[in-house]
């Protein structure tokens, strides 16, 4: 980690903070969730840094970078992606993204298919809502507000009482995020949970759809994964048993071995 640099690129109006490891191998842009930051992604960059350049980006609103009053639609944020690729001259890199990270990754795979060579999304917010108005966009600013009234060390504490088998490193840059948040992230409530069927409709290039227990937490279904995979023949599924929502945080090592050979293309 002593080799890796932060910086910030111009894009799409904004500036958008991100770290990379470096180093002449294939380029890897990594997307965070809803509240967390580019840090969330350390232990996958150490684990992944010997074959890959990772690029963590702190998406609008969220870490270091620019905290505009609007723009936090999935389009928004997969065109801050698309300048960031273009920006920093990457060829084609692979894209991981969790949760709000994976809806832009999805995103950017429909609208600029050339951008992007195979994408991983872990537990994206692929799930239909029959009565979306207005609730998850609640639920956000409560949130937020939750934790914004919370010191770092009581953030902690929280996340250590829902997820008990999480290490205290882990634990320490998951609360960072909680702190840096805007409150504007939350305009855009509904988080693109519907309408997601049609934006996988368009995804060209291989990806890997990460997928947890919904008992524990996961939200893609073995049924939404079903039908995705009857829909279009380029996803492919690793299911892991065992995890929730934050399923890298979960099975760390299980999370590792599925991602690692689908970047190399195995």
């Amino acid at each position: 980690m002593t080799n890796w640099t932060a910086n910030t690129i111009k894009t799409n109006g904004i500036r958008l903070h991100y770290q990379r490891t470096g180093g002449e191998k294939p380029p890897v842009v990594l997307c965070h969730g809803f509240s967390d930051c580019h840090l969330a992604w350390t232990r996958t960059a150490q684990a992944l840094e010997d074959s890959f350049d990772l690029i963590m980006v702190d998406a609008r609103g969220h870490g270091y970078s620019d905290k505009p009053a609007s723009g936090y639609s999935a389009a928004d944020h997969a065109a801050d992606i698309a300048g960031l690729i273009e920006g920093l001259g990457l060829e084609k890199p692979a894209l991981i993204g969790h949760s709000m990270g994976g809806r832009t990754v999805a995103q950017l795979a429909a609208d600029y298919s050339q951008l992007a060579s195979r994408i991983v999304l872990e537990d994206p917010p692929w799930r239909d809502f029959e009565n979306s108005s207005g609730r998850p966009r609640d639920n956000m600013q409560q949130l937020i507000a939750k934790y914004q009234s919370m010191t770092r060390e009581q953030i902690v504490e929280l996340g250590r009482e829902n997820n008990p088998t999480w290490d205290d490193e882990e634990l320490w840059l998951w609360s960072l995020g909680k702190t840096l948040i805007s409150p504007y992230v939350a305009k855009d409530g509904i988080m693109g949970l519907n309408g997601w069927r049609e934006v996988a409709a368009k995804i060209a290039s291989p990806a890997l759809l990460v997928t947890a227990n919904p008992t524990r937490g996961g939200i893609v279904t073995p049924e939404t994964a079903a039908e995705l995979t009857a829909m279009r023949t380029n996803i492919r599924v690793a299911y892991l048993d065992g995890a929730g929502h934050n399923i890298r945080r979960d099975q760390f090592a299980a999370y590792i071995s599925a991602v690692r050979p689908f970047l190399q293309g195995q």
